[in-house]
């Protein structure tokens, strides 16, 4: 576990950093970094969704995923919660749910995630979860920056889903395939490009209500790997 709370830890760090560093900018300024953010989001999102060499699971777990998230108002929940902390920190600025759902996404959907929290969770070996800790701390800066303070928040999706992930590593390991990691990162991925959108400002998509294609898709590639 020691790597999930590197991990957690720094993308606090980095969030208090990046909100410290948000109240010098002005307006313009905060304007062009929320323009290159959306584009790095857009292209993290675009090469990840690359790779995934099944379309056909990818469907039909957003499609699914789509239905069951949008019944159960996913998105309107986060939100709401996200006003509550936005009022009871009085902070001005970016939607704090905005800023949670994007840079939860970002640091918890992708390879490095789950391989890192097996890894710790089987053989104690922390490399790769220091690698990704290094790199979620300067995304985390950037950020908190123009998004406020979701971001930090987000330290607590890291900590309970990698946690959770090395904590049942023993369990996880044998299923958890490289398809089925695959069709997470994939899954992940679009929804990753839905954020950019959303963050250029071309977009108003509910993406939150998309996180149950993020169970679906391996779901499904783990069934379709028996047959």
């Amino acid at each position: 576990m020691t790597g999930v709370l590197v991990n957690a830890a720094l993308v606090l760090l980095g969030s208090a950093i990046g909100l410290a560093f948000g109240r010098l900018l002005t307006q313009r300024i905060s304007q062009a970094v929320m323009a290159g953010i959306g584009l790095c989001t857009l292209l993290i999102g675009i090469s990840g969704a690359l790779k995934e060499e099944n379309p056909l699971i990818l469907i039909a777990a957003l499609v699914l995923g789509a239905v069951i998230g949008t019944l159960l108002d996913i998105d309107g929940f986060i939100q709401r919660l996200g006003m509550k902390a936005q009022s009871i920190t009085r902070r001005e600025g970016g939607s704090v749910a905005e800023g949670f759902v994007a840079a939860s996404l970002l640091f918890c959907v992708g390879a490095m995630a789950v391989l890192g929290s097996l890894e710790a969770g089987l053989g104690g070996s922390n490399a790769t979860l220091y690698t990704k800790s290094a790199l979620d701390f300067v995304s985390a800066i950037f950020l908190a920056s123009s998004l406020g303070l979701g971001v930090a928040l987000s330290a607590v999706s890291v900590l309970v889903y990698q946690g959770a992930i090395a904590l049942l590593s023993g369990l996880l390991a044998p299923v958890m395939t490289p398809g089925a990691i695959g069709a997470l990162s994939g899954a992940g991925s679009v929804m990753i490009m839905a954020l950019g959108l959303n963050l250029l400002g071309l977009t108003k998509i509910k993406v939150a209500d998309f996180l149950p294609a993020l169970i679906i898709a391996p779901l499904i590639s783990i069934i379709a790997a028996l047959f």
